[in-house]
This record gives C-alpha cells, structure tokens and sequence, in this order.
C-alpha cells in the first residue's frame, strides 16, 4: 500500500488549524533516553572500573550525548523542515567527506579491525550514522518532486546510485550491519514512494547475489554465518558472544533478577554496554521489562507514522515515514542479532546503547518529527463537516381554537 490515499482527497480538503509538537512523542523519547542512560552504567560500571578506573566513564559519555542529541532536537523543530529539502546536496556531500576521511590516517580511529570512528573532544563520531539520515533527507527530497514518475524504473536509479555509493564506503570500513540498514531504508522508502514490485524483484536479484559474495570473499563473515548456524561448535570463539547473550536472556526470565544485578556484564558478555545491551536489560528486568520497551518504541514509531499521515505536504510525509522507518528497521535488526535470529553483527539499539553519535543523530531525527508536526495542518473532509449544533426544524405555530359561543 502507497502513499497516495494521503493526498487522495486534497482538493476536497480544509485546513483547520497550525500543528503542534507532538507530546507523546517528546514524553516517550525522554523517557527511553533517561532508560538508556541507566542501563548503560548498569551494562559498563565494572569494564568502565576496570579499564578507566570510573565506574561512571560510560554513562558520564552517554549523559554528554544526550545533552548534546537534546540540543539538536529542540533546534530542529524550531527549524522549518523545508529547509531540509534545500540542504539536501550540502547534506549528502557531508556524509560522503565524512565517510571518506575516517581513512586517512591519524583522522579515522580503528578499533577490533574496523575504522569507523572520528575522535571528537566529547565524543566519538561514527559517520555512517549521519549517512542513514542523510538518505532520508534525499530520497525524501527527490520523490517529492518526482512523486508521479516513481513508477518509471529509471526515475529510482538516483535514489540507488546514492544508497550504494554510501554502502560501498561503509563497507570498506568494513561495516556489515549498517549496510543492510541502509539497504532495507532505501527500499523501504521507495516502495512507500510508489515503486512498483516488478522493480523490487529486479533488484533483488544482484542484491543477494553480492551479499553472498561478500560472505564469502570474508573469512570473518563465513566463521560469523558458522557460528550463527551452530554457536556451540566454537562456544570460546565466533559463537561466543551469541552463547553469553542467550545466557543473559534466558537467567532474567519472566521479571529479572533485578537492576544493576547482571552478572554477565563481569566480562562475560562483550559490548555489553552497546551492542548487546537489550541482553542485559532482559535479565535485569525479565520478559516484562523488554516489553514495556518495545511498547515505548511502539508508540515512538505510532506517533512517527502519524506525524507523516498528518503532514501538511509530500516531503513532510516521505520524511518522516523514513524516520519511523529507519528506527524500526535498526531495533528489529538489533534484536534479532541479540536473540540469535540472524548472524551477529555490530548494530546499537536506538536511545538506548552506549554511543554519542547514534544518540545525537536520532534525537536530531525526533527533532525533525516535531518540525514536521509543528508545520502540519489538521485536515477536515469539506463534505463531512461535523457542526457543533444540530439543526432545528421551525415549524409554523397553531393558533388555539377558539371557543364558539
């Protein structure tokens, strides 16, 4: 299903009134970030101890990033979003610069293997999560304008030549788990812009083949596939970190053993603080405690898909349906990488995992939901106009028949 039932009934429609900030969006948003911050002191205090000599080292950075993500936020939506759509280009070439520096030597930083990281004074830059949003920014951008040639296979050719350039460049770094993020939003954003299944098809098809193909040219890659299949066959290596979050998730049970009682974050579990935090919530705080954040993120993604029903033009809507888009696809992947469903792979889980610039960026995103909320109208059906009072029918008084005498 399309977007076009949106904007079906425009010429019938009037507008009420200037849109507000979404409320429970901002409510719900603080609150995972508050939930975030906890959690990330829980998941680092005894590695940050050991390493740093602060069991605060971690959350002390998260609590600068969430400042720093709620600062963008506000100035966002103070912004009008529109001029967004004229940035596009600065934008995307940013992401590209920034991309493409990590390699120089002595700008980009490399941990285990991977170069993926700028060092900032107060936080580490991780650029290809700009990218995702960069993407949104352009492809919203672009089927805005062309949003009656979607349907032309060669009208999407501009949207793919930018996503996999941007893929190329992550995965030089090497950077798996974003490029399949990125890849999912792009289609994701095209199928919502009108692209037609016939095209998805054909994209798929040279789209498997080179996953494949990097699995295999990789030996890391296939020892990961490996271990995903079957963990136990090298529980003290590549199927070591899935063996310890299912550990960790299967000892919290219904209701958890409790906050701050974890006991695989005592180096049993390895990136606990980031990439397999929703472990270690899951066994502090149980199967209950993993629902009441998934419902959070189900009413942050509710309130995203009805800010893009609401908004006021086609851009309002692409954009934020890119947003809602892309925090549901990296929470699913995040997950599933945690829980064993698909090969392990580096991804944060939203608001949530330790991390500066996935923080800053995706706060930055809610701020463009409430810009695209603010700028909305309330739109009202003319022919169904619900007025507050009845009406009356008036019907001719009788005059009372007079007696004859």
């Amino acid at each position: 299903m399309h977007l076009k039932n949106l904007f079906a009934n425009s010429s019938k429609t009037t507008y009420q009134k200037h849109g507000k900030i979404d409320i429970p969006l901002l409510i719900v948003t603080l609150l995972i970030v508050a939930f975030g911050v906890v959690m990330v002191y829980s998941a680092s205090m005894y590695s940050a101890y050991l390493h740093y000599g602060n069991p605060f080292f971690y959350m002390w950075k998260q609590i600068i990033g969430a400042i720093m993500g709620v600062a963008a936020m506000v100035a966002l939506s103070f912004i009008n979003y529109n001029t967004l759509q004229k940035l596009r280009y600065p934008i995307l070439a940013l992401s590209f610069i920034l991309l493409g520096i990590i390699f120089i030597p002595g700008v980009g930083v490399e941990h285990y293997g991977a170069r993926r990281w700028l060092n900032l004074p107060f936080l580490s830059l991780q650029p290809s999560e700009i990218s995702k949003f960069a993407i949104i920014i352009f492809t919203a951008s672009y089927m805005a304008k062309h949003h009656k040639s979607m349907r032309k296979f060669k009208y999407l050719i501009p949207v793919l030549i930018v996503g996999l350039a941007t893929c190329a460049l992550i995965l030089l770094q090497p950077n798996m788990s974003i490029v399949i993020c990125i890849g999912l939003l792009m289609l994701t954003m095209l199928f919502l812009g009108g692209a037609r299944i016939k095209h998805f098809i054909l994209m798929a098809i040279p789209l498997v083949g080179t996953v494949v193909t990097l699995i295999l040219i990789e030996p890391y890659r296939m020892r990961r596939m490996m271990a995903f299949i079957n963990p136990w066959a090298s529980p003290l290596g590549e199927g070591f970190q899935l063996i310890q979050s299912l550990y960790s998730l299967g000892s919290g049970g219904l209701f958890g053993i409790g906050l701050f009682n974890s006991r695989q974050k005592y180096l049993f579990l390895p990136f606990s603080e980031s990439d397999f935090i929703l472990s270690i919530i899951g066994e502090e705080l149980g199967l209950v405690g993993i629902v009441f954040l998934f419902l959070a993120y189900a009413i942050m993604i509710y309130r995203a898909i009805r800010i893009a029903q609401n908004a006021s033009d086609r851009l309002g809507t692409y954009m934020a349906s890119g947003i809602a888009a892309i925090i549901a696809i990296q929470v699913l992947v995040n997950v599933a990488v945690v829980t064993g469903s698909i090969p392990p792979t580096g991804l944060p889980l939203p608001f949530i995992s330790a991390g500066g610039s996935s923080l800053l960026v995706f706060l930055g995103s809610i701020g463009i939901l409430q810009s695209i909320s603010r700028h909305s109208h309330r739109s009202i059906n003319a022919l169904s106009i619900k007025t507050s009072k009845k009406p009356r029918l008036k019907f001719p008084k009788l005059k009372k028949p007079q007696k004859q005498i």
